[in-house]
């Protein structure tokens, strides 16, 4: 049994239009590793084409260590013993980091302000900043979101066009909220999308016990519809009261 040694090889795709971005991350997982690369180009399509053949595979970039074909960035990966993300799994990541974000803009916003982070009107801020950025996520791809969004909302499923208006209402809301401006207008439109929402939400996750997945944060979203979801739509209905105390 020979000994193992520090050499990889790597086939990958690096033409003049198009550099492989998983052939770069190979290489540098390599080197991370300790490996010394023999970096091997695939210029054209030809090239491409005939390693393919050559090797029965699908696809570049293709790593080789100790004459052993490794496979893929991915097969790289596992072999490494590192985890690889499952595409179809559940996800709280996205909705974790734009919360984490928008929390951390309404502070700097404070701080700008009124030379104090923690503020009442921070924690304003943050409402109304989310309610922007989770419209603009959906605005994204605003068919993708609507066909996900009639899974379970209640006006949706009756008057199809409001799937694409509530991104619109939202960050037109979210918008105004943050500008103190048009109340007559924003708490009226928080207060009409955040209880429709919140209503749809309860009774397909916890009457209806329907496994679906949330629109929240656009249509292409793996987070599981219910607590997040519903705390975004009362948050929404809870600013609109808030706003309308403040204007007692």
């Amino acid at each position: 049994m020979g000994c193992m040694t520090n050499q990889a090889t790597l086939h990958r795709m690096v033409m003049p239009g198009h550099t492989c971005p998983y052939g770069l991350k190979a290489k540098h997982l390599l080197k991370r590793r300790g490996f010394a690369v023999d970096d091997r180009w695939l210029t054209t399509r030809g090239e491409v084409d005939a390693f393919k053949a050559e090797h029965g595979v699908q696809t570049t970039p293709q790593t080789f260590i100790d004459g052993v074909r490794i496979g893929g960035y991915d097969d790289l990966r596992r072999h490494f013993g590192l985890t690889v993300a499952d595409p179809d799994a559940i996800s709280y990541r996205p909705v974790i980091a734009l919360f984490a974000m928008t929390a951390l803009m309404a502070l700097a916003a404070s701080l700008a302000a009124f030379g104090n982070a923690f503020t009442m009107q921070a924690g304003e801020w943050f409402i109304s900043f989310s309610m922007v950025v989770l419209a603009l996520l959906k605005l994204q791809d605003i068919g993708k979101f609507a066909t996900m969004f009639l899974n379970y909302d209640l006006l949706a499923r009756r008057w199809v066009p409001y799937a694409t208006i509530y991104p619109f209402a939202e960050g037109l809301a979210g918008v105004l909220m943050t500008a103190h401006a048009l109340p007559w207008l924003s708490i009226p439109v928080a207060l009409f999308i955040g209880g429709i929402g919140a209503v749809s939400v309860f009774k397909a996750v916890y009457i209806d016990k329907r496994e679906l997945k949330c629109a929240c944060v656009g249509g292409s979203s793996r987070v599981p519809l219910g607590f997040v979801s519903l705390t975004e739509n009362l948050a929404m209905v809870g600013m609109a009261f808030w706003m309308l105390w403040m204007l007692s």
